[in-house]
């Protein structure tokens, strides 16, 4: 772990060291730097207590830039009693943590809340498996440790915690790391260990060593199973529990019985020995109290529902303990009197955001010898900061990491900074120089991946069609031995008893059904599909003229071709804190590339809530102004339009820019300054609301249309949009495209970037959909205020919001409650806003108005009281709005006790219940599509036509129509080949044992088209899987038939007695004699060729007789 400003805490002063009872003032921007140079004097580690967990946090963040050798505690984000389990990560930092801290050398600090520091510890082993390349480790002594430290065996690591047994080779995703390893082994050696992508499970990099952290705080080892059994007597009311933990089982929420399992013993009383600090003494106290008296009054809460026999509510067992009073450094933020020791604080005494008064500020405390480093947000900042203070009489050089105390300006952002004339040197950040700081989130690379369609994994029941069969039903992957060769087949069930065998080979004709009510099976064999298919596709001839009609407007109008990028383009984007992910760096592309041809874009961006869109357009909107044009972003809501706005004011801030406001939170005289100013030219960037559309607005040189949540505009609004859309170029950022939008994106209406790939750190949603619970409203608010959080409770009529308030208060009394509706006034409602942005309030009690685009990372609890009244797309927008950090977030979603729910409402509560995995945004889109149909788009119906065929088909279908309106050549589809040779050729059960992984496997070979990605299918199962058995390599070499046939035009390639017969073929007479040296015994009859059936090495015999007859570019066979 690299700390860029270590030598500024080399020297640190040993008087600075209190003795481990003592005391010294060290005020808040102080104390990164002096636990760092603490550590530099100590023999033992460091353990640091603050009063709160987002204090912790940044104090992490900060200490990380002077020390290498730094950890976090952090809390468990469940409330005590509650029967959900921690975040596995969070159990594995915590155990990283306190292994640190009772093994660590010299220079160790571990951070800590004293909600993290008082909680019990782990009865259960916390040291890691360490494992290492060379060693004798045993095979199955690791998959018996992974089991006990509390890992998940499944078929497929795709996430922390997880860990894979396929032949000699264990993958594992370390629940405290941030990559996936792939562990090779040789007998009992560790042979390799390679990290892998989750995506493609694709190994990366080689590796010496890894550690692996137990993902479970209470794991049923056998210390706790004996305890177990003891409590079965002892304590028979919760007897069924102690029985599953006594039997070995591990189940959600067994960590909510710790304190029954643990002795009274917190992090303060972790073994060994260690030098504590806690900073903020007063406050700690007070947070600690806290802690234990909501614990307490939780426990009175629901000791009623504990059953009989249930101890009292002060009986049982606490999860959080308190605050030894043992020796420890007390280190209050300000002195209680002129005794006590402080270390000297000073501010920078500069102007933030004028470069001349930063300047001379850096220059005097040069002058004083003391040195001072510019810690900025990102290497573009650090750049463009030393630029300015350059250009202001004041050089300094950009630097990654200092190598000895000296000024600089460094691209790793500080959350506070200092200046201390006492050590001689003083570390500044955005807050000091550019007066503002964005909240941001860690900088940490992103692990995850679009797992894509090929891991959409098809289970028996599911509907599919087949391209020629038509719709079916997917009933399983099946073994078969026909004539003595064992096969892999996928069954499906047609109408009646008609059974389709389909070889692995050709499972790229069959895909899944997507198109609403439950299909109609066809009929094999029979006319019916075929009329369908018929049907269907003089239907969608209507849609397809259209989109052609659409790309001939398009062609034929004129756009503006903006510039290339410029330094200041890339300056611009590299001020993004974060490294952008790989759909996020397409969808810019893309955006781009439209933008500098001559045609108006009209693009689409689906993403999932805070995936990355707003970037895509930030950059698009800058790249509008670099080339002298003016761009608008449209939004929905007031309180969207004011949050963009402050996003482009901070963004923009630094460059000649002007950037303004039009909704109803600007007066009248306001509103008529920014309208001027978009007509005479001096606003470039306009966001606003439908205001924007109003007939007195007209733009000097509009240039690019930012549309965020499209569907959330009416018909007028649309039909003005349109009028735009002729001359300019429109991007289009959703979550949750409507199905109308969805349809014209993947039938070609509209262009569509997929922006699929989760940010770092970011978990799905804990999503609960019932009857509405006053104990769980109340248990979520509570949560919440523990972890120092905040919550949105979403009611939706005004008229009554004020008696959901009051009753919220009785429940929770504790809590602070902000009310906002769309009918406050403006100054109201935007106080409102930035008071509980500001964290003035615990529970923000609303309408639906907050449902788009507020990013507010510290609010991760939503509940909504009538769920069952919105719709799909409103409902995920909603809880998109939680679930913006590493916290876990949950999101209710209620309905009616004793209401019966209509069907589009069950259906809808059903699928946000199941979609709850992180970029679900597009599946959810697609099965509203299910649910209402796609409308109508064009005038003519097309619900019916998309559940007739299933919505691939009709895409496809459309597209084919499309091709020949324009009468360009069709895109041909590989035909569908025969090939029937008595060989071995399937995945043995052995070698790939999951019925799931198989699947995914033969589909990635059937979808190969080249040599290349046959042979690279080929790599990822010796990567994944080992060595390839013959039976395996067998499939390799009849998937490359395959491929040659494909080539030369073959569809059918069939053994029968001693003959091999390959056509249609059509031999010229150069060919005939070729045929008559490669093989004199070969008939031909028609287009059919009948070989003498090699006696050894079929497949690869016939795959050099098709080469030799047709070499490669040269010459085919088909008539």
């Amino acid at each position: 772990m690299n700390a860029p400003l270590e030598p500024l805490v080399a020297d640190w002063p040993r008087a600075l060291v209190p003795e481990p009872t003592g005391r010294l003032v060290v005020p808040p921007a102080l104390r990164a730097v002096t636990l760092a140079g603490m550590a530099q004097h100590l023999k033992e580690p460091l353990l640091a207590v603050v009063p709160g967990e987002r204090t912790a946090e940044e104090l992490f963040d900060d200490t990380r830039l002077f020390s290498r050798n730094v950890w976090q505690l952090p809390a468990w984000g469940t409330l005590p009693f509650e029967h959900v389990s921690p975040n596995q990560a969070t159990m594995a930092h915590r155990c990283e943590a306190l292994y640190r801290l009772t093994n660590g050398g010299p220079g160790t600090i571990v951070v800590a809340s004293v909600r993290a520091a008082t909680q019990r510890l782990t009865p259960c082993d916390f040291a890691p498996i360490l494992i290492r390349s060379g060693d004798e480790h045993g095979f199955d002594r690791l998959v018996a440790e992974l089991t006990l430290h509390g890992y998940h065996r499944t078929d497929r690591v795709e996430a922390r915690g997880e860990y894979a047994v396929r032949g000699g080779i264990v993958d594992v995703f370390p629940a405290q790391g941030d990559d996936p390893y792939r562990i090779e082994f040789w007998g009992d050696e560790v042979d390799e260990i390679r990290s892998f992508r989750i995506g493609s499970q694709r190994s990366v990099d080689s590796v010496d060593q890894i550690e692996v952290f137990p993902a479970r705080e209470l794991r049923p080892d056998p210390v706790v199973r004996k305890r177990a059994s003891q409590l079965v007597k002892e304590h028979p009311w919760a007897a069924e529990t102690w029985d599953r933990i006594a039997s070995g089982l591990t189940f959600q929420g067994i960590e909510s019985w710790l304190p029954w399992f643990a002795a009274e013993h917190s992090f303060f009383d972790a073994p060994g020995n260690r030098y504590t600090v806690i900073l903020d003494p007063i406050q700690t106290q007070a947070r600690s109290e806290e802690l234990r008296r909501e614990e307490a009054d939780l426990a009175a809460t629901l000791a009623p529902t504990w059953g009989t026999g249930a101890p009292e509510a002060d009986q049982h067992p606490h999860l959080f303990l308190a605050v030894p009073g043992a020796e420890h450094v007390a280190a209050p933020p300000a002195p209680t009197g002129p005794a006590d020791p402080a270390l000297e604080l000073r501010s920078i005494d500069a102007v933030p955001g004028d470069p001349e008064s930063i300047a001379a500020a850096l220059q005097h405390w040069q002058g004083r010898s003391v040195e001072i480093v510019v810690a900025m947000d990102g290497t573009g900042a650090a750049e463009r900061i030393a630029r300015l203070l350059g250009q202001a009489g004041h050089s300094l050089p950009v630097r990654e990491a200092l190598d000895r105390k000296r000024s600089a300006v460094l691209g790793d952002g500080i959350h506070l900074g200092f200046v201390s004339p006492q050590l001689g040197f003083g570390v500044v950040g955005e807050r000091e120089i550019a007066g503002r700081r964005r909240a941001h989130r860690r900088t940490r690379r992103v692990v995850s991946e679009d797992l894509g369609d090929a891991y959409r994994d098809l289970s028996p029941g599911d509907f599919v069609v087949h391209h020629h069969h038509g719709i079916g039903r997917f009933e399983g992957l099946v073994h078969r031995e026909m004539a003595g060769v064992e096969r892999d087949y996928l069954l499906i069930r047609y109408h009646g008893e008609d059974r389709l065998y389909v070889p692995t080979d050709q499972l790229a004709a069959v895909v899944r059904y997507t198109g609403g009510e439950t299909p109609r099976l066809s009929r094999m064999g029979g006319a019916d599909w075929a009329k369908t298919r018929t049907k269907v596709r003089k239907a969608v001839a209507v849609v397809a003229e259209e989109v052609v009609n659409l790309h001939r407007r398009r062609a034929a109008a004129t756009g503006h071709a903006f510039s290339p990028d410029t330094p200041w383009q890339t300056e611009f984007e590299s001020a993004f804190p974060y490294e952008e992910t790989r759909d996020q760096a397409m969808a810019i592309g893309d955006v781009k590339t439209d933008m500098e041809a001559d045609a108006p874009m009209d693009r689409l961006i689906f993403g999932d809530v805070g995936f990355g869109k707003t970037e895509v357009a930030l950059r698009a909107a800058f790249k509008a102004v670099q080339s002298g044009k003016q761009a608008a972003l449209l939004v929905p809501t007031t309180l969207l339009a004011q949050q963009h706005f402050t996003t482009l004011e901070e963004r923009f801030n630094p460059y000649p820019v002007k950037v303004a406001s039009l909704s109803r939170f600007l007066t009248a005289g306001q509103q008529r300054e920014v309208v001027r100013g978009l007509g005479d030219g001096s606003v470039d960037i306009v966001v606003g609301t439908h205001r924007l559309l109003s007939e007195d607005v007209e733009f000097q040189d509009l240039g690019l249309l930012i549309i965020d949540e499209e569907q959330r505009f009416g018909v007028a609004a649309k039909d003005k949009l349109k009028r735009l859309r002729a001359s300019i170029d429109v991007l289009t950022l959703t979550a949750t495209p409507i199905p109308r939008t969805l349809e014209m994106a993947l039938t070609g209406i509209r262009e569509v970037s997929h922006i699929r790939t989760a940010p770092e750190d970011r978990h799905p949603i804990l999503t609960y959909v019932g009857p509405f619970d006053e104990q769980a409203i109340s248990a979520a608010i509570r949560r919440e205020l523990l972890r120092e959080g905040q919550v949105f409770y979403v009611h939706n009529r005004v008229q009554s919001i004020d008696h959901a308030v009051a009753r919220l208060r009785e429940l929770v009394p504790d809590a602070r409650y902000a009310v906002a509706h769309g009918q406050m006034s403006e100054g109201t409602l935007e106080q409102v806003m930035f008071d509980f942005w500001n964290g003035d309030y615990d529970v923000l009690v609303a309408t639906t108005i907050i449902e788009s685009g507020l990013d507010l990372p510290q609010v991760n609890t939503l509940l909504v009281e009538r769920a069952d009244r919105l719709g799909l797309a409103q409902l995920y927008q909603l809880r998109g709005r939680v679930g913006r950090s590493n916290q876990r977030a949950y999101a209710y979603l209620f309905h009616p006790k004793e209401q019966t729910l209509s069907e589009p409402a069950y259906r809808r509560l059903e699928a946000i219940g199941e979609y709850s995995d992180l970029g679900s945004g597009f599946e959810l889109a697609m099965r509203d599509l299910e649910i209402r149909g796609a409308g109508s788009i064009l005038g003519e119906t097309q619900a019916g036509h998309i559940s007739a065929v299933g919505f691939d088909l009709y895409v496809e279908l459309v597209s084919d129509a499309v091709t020949e309106l324009k009468g360009e050549p069709a895109e041909e589809r590989p035909p569908e080949i025969r090939i029937d040779l008595p060989v071995d050729a399937h995945l043995p059960d052995d070698y790939v044992s999951s019925a799931n992984e198989r699947l995914e496997a033969y589909r990635r070979l059937a979808a190969a088209t080249t040599e290349q990605q046959v042979a690279d299918v080929a790599v990822e199962w010796r990567d994944r899987f080992g060595e390839l058995p013959p039976e395996a390599l067998a499939l390799i070499d009849v998937a490359s038939l395959r491929i040659e046939a494909l080539r030369v035009g073959l569809t059918e390639i069939v053994k029968v007695r001693n003959e091999v017969r390959l056509g249609p073929i059509a031999l010229r007479p150069s060919q005939e004699v070729r045929l008559d040296r490669l093989a004199p015994q070969a008939v031909v009859r028609g287009p059919t060729v009948f070989l003498p059936a090699p006696r050894r090495d079929l497949v690869e015999s016939l795959i050099e007789f098709i080469r030799k007859m047709w070499p490669p570019e040269q010459e085919s066979p088909a008539p």
